[in-house]
């Protein structure tokens, strides 16, 4: 058998630097990892940060809360070199938002949520080969069980899919793009069985099955 080695390259020793990872890393072009904390820093509710391969650790924005806070969903990199998230919480209704930052820590808000265009995003964002984001909010929409949404580059922010239990309810995990361009996900309850959860399928356009 091959010998297994393993090397800690950093440890989050301290709040200002981010405490309690939920989500993978991304790799930018610059050959960098960037990723979330969803705790720590200075107000204690969530950082980005940026990591060299060699071992060295940059925190490049902490949450306030008024851009969001508890960023679950870790990053994705976009066609356009820039990084795109979700914020379990925070924004002007308290109920999450979505996030743009950039490789050197400038973060813009795209969109934040409102209860009735969903709530609790806890997924990351899934670039879609037609360039718009999508994503799923855990809560919220219409009949309060959570939605599938779709958001240009520019932050307008379409809903697909209101849940009704009935179809699914409280969406968590990440969406993925089929070969066929649809996207997959699954529900953590709802249904026909009980409320045990699906798995559906949902076109760019919002039709789900």
């Amino acid at each position: 058998a091959l010998p297994i080695s393993m090397s800690t390259l950093w440890s989050f020793t301290d709040g200002n630097s981010g405490e309690f990872l939920y989500s993978p890393l991304s790799q930018g072009r610059d050959g960098n990892f960037y990723g979330t904390t969803i705790e720590g820093g200075t107000s204690g509710i969530g950082t980005v940060f940026r990591f060299n391969p060699n071992g060295l650790l940059t925190t490049l924005f902490a949450f306030n809360g008024n851009n969001g806070e508890i960023p679950y969903g870790g990053l994705v990199l976009g066609k356009d070199g820039f990084f795109y998230g979700t914020a379990f919480e925070g924004g002007t209704y308290g109920d999450g938002t979505i996030f743009r930052i950039t490789g050197s820590g400038v973060l813009s808000t795209l969109t934040t949520f409102n209860g009735n265009n969903g709530m609790f995003p806890v997924a990351g964002l899934v670039q879609g080969t037609d360039g718009n984001f999508y994503g799923t909010a855990l809560e919220g929409g219409a009949y309060g069980y959570g939605t599938v949404f779709r958001m240009g580059t520019g932050g307008a922010l379409t809903t697909l899919v209101a849940f009704n239990y009935n179809d699914g309810g409280y969406p968590s995990p990440v969406l993925v793009q089929g070969s066929d361009g649809n996207f997959y996900g699954t529900t953590e309850n709802g249904g026909t069985n009980g409320g045990a959860g699906t798995v559906f399928k949902v076109t760019p356009s919002g039709t789900l099955t």
